[in-house]
């Protein structure tokens, strides 16, 4: 027990420098950004941002497919981090993120960037269901929202009127034990694509 405690700073040091060397995958400004929020969620006690927070190297894969995507919807804004880390990776893009629940967090981590990043978000508390609010094309439709069967279908087909060809839709934990709606929602479905981590991919009109 002893030995236990007192291995167990060098252990937490270890596994921070590894979270660390992780953030090394994203572009310099998004990951400024999560050591800050990281630090940020440390110091408030909020374990959810951390525990919630896309991982790195799924991160990079989602940032790399949104490369010249100018309007992008997330549906399941959580705590704000990778509608902000979308932003950050490109001065020119509008990020659009749903959720059911207000939280106090998405406006916390958004007081880590400037106003021209934070102009660059909206955020609708509103299921992803309820599909859009004009007739705007729409690049890239990521979901990470309830990962629930029916719920995932009715947010496609919701979207679907504003994805052009070319459009990307991403479905985050695809393969996932815990959450097989997912999985399920894209076999109903019937969408070609590709896995790419815990993420699925699949282009419209493909």
């Amino acid at each position: 027990m002893v030995g236990d405690d007192r291995s167990r700073p060098l252990r937490h040091r270890l596994a921070k420098l590894r979270w660390v060397l992780r953030l090394c995958v994203l572009p310099p400004r998004v990951a400024w950004f999560h050591w800050r929020a990281r630090r940020l969620a440390s110091r408030t006690g909020d374990e959810f941002s951390v525990t919630s927070a896309t991982r790195p190297a799924d991160l990079k894969v989602l940032l790399g497919l949104a490369r010249g995507k100018r309007r992008v919807v997330e549906l399941g804004t959580a705590t704000g981090w990778t509608a902000i880390s979308l932003a950050l990776a490109d001065p020119l893009r509008e990020v659009l993120t749903f959720d059911v629940v207000a939280r106090d967090e998405p406006g916390r981590y958004m007081g880590l960037v400037g106003l021209e990043t934070r102009r660059q978000i909206e955020l609708v508390i509103a299921p992803g269901s309820s599909g859009p609010r004009d007739e705007r094309s729409v690049d890239l439709l990521y979901i990470d929202s309830s990962h629930d069967r029916q719920e995932t279908v009715a947010e496609v087909l919701a979207w679907r009127s504003v994805l052009r060809p070319g459009s990307l839709i991403v479905f985050d934990d695809y393969m996932h034990p815990d959450y097989p709606g997912v999985h399920e929602a894209v076999t109903e479905l019937e969408l070609a694509g590709e896995q790419r981590g815990t993420l699925y991919v699949h282009k419209v009109g493909h």
